[in-house]
């Protein structure tokens, strides 16, 4: 928001479209990850599902923390709410994918909106306490409604994802993953298309000096509620997701040690960046469960998590998304 502005909300237009020399680098890593399990064996395929995933929900904190200044760490109790609900509906109703993703989704945005509008009333460390206390009701209530959630044992036997009436159910671990893939693929456009709109300009603005946009006639705390809810229901998406590719659920997923995570995955890749949370939430994903079980580092998958926020810090202060590439490697490329 320049100084010189006066007018009221009309005055916000659109940012610009992503520029190509970034539609290019996307692309090929689009067709990478379509090509991913025709060159990968299960296991990895398996891990890829679980990082697409992870980076939904990396994202959804990241329209909360970079993309509004509102740093979170309650995302997973909306995570939760979307994998019970798919579950829910799975076991009780249909196995067809997308109208679980719209369920869960729904379900997770109403929760989210009956919790942000407390939520965003505050701001800062508040903010950041109040979400944190948000996830560990959510963890609780899923320990304790054993009637619902079947509690600590979780919930198994969830059939397969079917993607569409008629089709058959996804059994192997690769069409599972291009089920997942598709869903990431349009999420994220549409979170690319969204960023280009005047309704994420306001909350940069609100980001960058919330008491100047209510001073031009913004109302902000309709607009942090709003991004709230539609942050929610992009976890609980996430969370549907979760339920195609494990077949379970347990309150561990709504707990504070996944909220943490996806949080660090911003912090690492670039608050503010898409393609930075999901870079990091592979990062984040691949150093807890590969690096950490590495014979030479079992059992210290922690630690090395804080190792690499550490230097994440130091090395990176704008994260992997502040990476630019020497402009003497640029010139040899033009020429």
């Amino acid at each position: 928001m320049s100084p010189s502005a006066t007018a009221g909300p009309a005055t916000v237009g659109p940012a610009t479209a992503l520029p190509a020399t970034r539609r290019l680098p996307a692309a090929v890593v689009a067709v990478a990850l379509a090509l991913a399990p025709f060159l990968l064996g299960p296991y990895a395929v398996g891990t890829l599902s679980r990082i697409l995933v992870f980076a939904l929900l990396a994202l959804s904190v990241n329209l909360l923390t970079g993309l509004t200044g509102l740093p979170t760490l309650g995302q997973s109790a909306y995570f939760g709410v979307g994998a019970y609900t798919a579950a829910i509906v799975a076991t009780r109703i249909t196995d067809i994918g997308p109208l679980q993703l719209l369920v869960a989704g729904g379900v997770s945005a109403l929760v989210a909106a009956g919790t942000g509008w407390l939520a965003v009333r505050a701001r800062g460390v508040v903010f950041l306490m109040l979400t944190l206390a948000i996830g560990e009701i959510v963890y609780s209530a899923a320990v304790n409604w054993k009637s619902v959630t079947n509690g600590t044992d979780g919930m198994s036997g969830i059939p397969p994802v079917v993607p569409l009436p008629g089709v058959p159910a996804l059994e192997l671990d690769g069409l599972v993953y291009f089920y997942v893939l598709a869903v990431f693929l349009l999420l994220f456009a549409a979170l690319s298309r969204l960023g280009a709109t005047s309704f994420a300009l306001a909350l940069r603005g609100i980001r960058d000096n919330e008491p100047r946009m209510r001073a031009i006639g913004y109302p902000t705390q309709r607009y942090a509620l709003a991004v709230y809810s539609g942050a929610g229901a992009l976890a609980g998406v996430a969370g549907a997701l979760w339920v195609s590719v494990q077949r379970f659920v347990s309150p561990g997923d709504a707990g504070f040690e996944i909220a943490a995570l996806a949080l660090l995955a911003v912090v690492i890749g670039g608050s503010g960046s898409m393609w930075g949370a999901c870079a990091g939430a592979a990062l984040v994903w691949l150093t807890r469960d590969y690096l950490g079980n590495l014979e030479a580092v079992a059992g210290r998958g922690p630690l090395l998590l804080g190792l690499l926020f550490v230097i994440a810090v130091y090395a990176l202060p704008r994260g992997l998304a502040g990476v630019r590439i020497p402009h003497r490697l640029t010139r040899k490329r033009a020429a």
